[in-house]
């Protein structure tokens, strides 16, 4: 197969609109919680997020969007957000269906938020939709393993069919990059672990790395077990992660490099009423770790810019409007220094 001259990222898989409410407080069944002022629109999901973030931490950075959304108003609102940047090529991007949307609960108090998703033209979303003939990006970031129901069907070679979209990337000489979403269950052990084998790096969170591998990161009183960090990632390593395996939490980013070498870092200190919203951190971080990884920084460069990348989503309840260019958003490492 001949190799195409490849630059850039390409995001795909998940693209949504997301529709966030202020609460009161989390609601107990059967009990009612108010809705304050506040009520925001704007793009979601691993596509918008990642992309979007890229775009503003570096305006020359070629990305691609590959997905499906609908022939529909909240289609248009997608195509309109992510073309505003001149460095997005939404070309490749499908359209069919309704559009996914999740409706975010924010509570006001801890800041945690709850999701609820109608799964939509996201469900459509597989390898025939992607053109690789017409895809140039050297690294395809996709994103949500569990939540992209087409591609978490089985497949009788690969395990999934994920897996096989991944494997086809690597034959074209394509770095892959993945994310999960949290969810409880078994799926986990049976959807993820087939698309390792086939992933250079993997940028995920504590709850969602304990339950890949089955190590305790934390319990049921919210007690983190930094300690046991590394041991996850090398599980991660084993399952088939080769370059890069990556955990966040709130309270910092750990990942093992291609040489096997431990990186821990601190998340920054942020003051109390420094953060309006947790919508998009995780894919925050990835987008630093991945933007790093593209220009070849070393692990730790890259998770430092995944720290920082965050810490600018923090500060805005939108996933993606709080972050700056690189610049901006390095300086925030400086002054809240954790």
């Amino acid at each position: 197969m001949e190799m195409m001259e490849r630059s850039g990222i390409c995001a795909a898989g998940n693209l949504l609109v997301d529709i966030t409410y202020p609460i009161e407080r989390w609601p107990g069944q059967s009990e009612l919680t108010t809705i304050t002022e506040g009520i925001t629109r704007s793009v979601g999901g691993a596509v918008c997020n990642v992309i979007l973030d890229l775009a503003k931490l570096d305006s020359e950075l070629p990305l691609e969007a590959l997905g499906v959304v609908g022939e529909d108003s909240e289609g248009e609102f997608i195509l309109e957000q992510l073309g505003a940047h001149r460095n997005v090529d939404v070309s490749l991007l499908k359209r069919k269906g309704k559009t996914s949307f999740t409706a975010v609960m924010s509570d006001n108090d801890t800041k945690k938020r709850t999701f609820f998703q109608y799964r939509g033209a996201n469900a459509l979303f597989d390898e025939s939709c992607i053109d690789w003939d017409r895809m140039k990006g050297e690294l395809l970031h996709v994103g949500y393993i569990l939540l992209l129901d087409a591609l978490d069907r089985k497949d009788a070679e690969y395990g999934t069919k994920m897996a096989r979209l991944l494997a086809e990337a690597k034959r074209r000489g394509i770095k892959t990059s993945v994310d999960v979403v949290s969810e409880a269950g078994e799926r986990f052990r049976a959807l993820v672990p087939p698309a390792l084998k086939y992933t250079d790096y993997c940028v995920i969170n504590e709850l969602e790395a304990q339950q890949i591998t089955g190590v305790l990161l934390r319990d049921e009183e919210e007690k983190l077990y930094a300690e046991h960090m590394e041991e996850a990632l090398r599980k991660m390593k084993e399952l088939g992660v080769s370059a890069w395996a990556v955990i966040h939490c709130p309270e910092g980013g750990y990942g093992l490099d291609e040489n096997g070498v431990f990186v821990s870092m601190n998340s920054l200190s942020l003051p109390k009423d420094y953060i309006k919203g947790t919508v998009g951190a995780g894919d925050a971080f990835c987008a630093g770790v991945l933007y790093g990884a593209q220009k070849k920084w070393n692990l730790a460069e890259s998770i430092r810019l995944g720290i920082c990348t965050a810490a600018a989503s923090l500060s805005e309840p939108g996933a993606t409007e709080g972050v700056g260019t690189l610049e901006d958003v390095m300086k925030l490492g400086e002054r809240f220094q954790g």
